[in-house]
């Protein structure tokens, strides 16, 4: 199975997928979670954020999790997902793939900015910033949309559910 989880940089996507995780593996040592950014450090940062680079990225994370999947390990991946025909490519070729899309507010993920995009970003120190100038197509049809307006602890009552799929798979 593949909870593949997506949303803006500062959604809660990581936090949901540790947290996921670690309640699934208390069940199921066969779980593990693939994040973007540190596929990225795996591969040696060799990419950098041109489309082409991102494009080439997501599909390494897509390949990745689907051999995992076909392994028999349960994959939880965090991942910005801007190609919606990757999402397509996934649902299609990959048994169990579950889409849960994170939405959160911009003024929210502003404010929460744990990566400092966005002030970098305002100030014109960067460019190429998911949902600001670069577009961000959000699912048409997730399997699971949660809104994340609110506190993490609301973010989080959903990871037991997400869990639950796993273990029970």
């Amino acid at each position: 199975m593949v909870i593949w989880i997506i949303g803006l940089s500062g959604a809660g996507k990581s936090t949901l997928a540790e947290e996921v995780a670690r309640i699934a593996r208390d069940a199921r040592p066969d779980v593990v979670v693939v994040d973007g950014d540190a596929v990225r450090a795996a591969f040696g940062n060799d990419l950098g954020h041109t489309m082409e680079d991102r494009r080439r990225n997501a599909e390494r994370i897509m390949g990745l999790c689907a051999w995992l999947d076909g392994q028999g390990i349960h994959v939880i991946c965090a991942i910005l997902s801007l190609f919606p025909e990757h999402r397509a490519w996934m649902r299609a070729n990959v048994p169990g793939y579950f889409e849960v899309f994170v939405d959160a507010p911009l003024d929210q993920l502003r404010a929460r900015d744990g990566k400092g995009l966005y002030a970098r970003f305002e100030a014109g120190k960067i460019e190429g910033v998911a949902g600001l100038d670069l577009p961000f197509a959000a699912p048409d049809a997730p399997d699971l949309r949660i809104r994340n307006d609110g506190d993490q602890r609301a973010l989080l009552t959903h990871a037991d559910d997400l869990a639950r799929r796993i273990i029970d798979a």
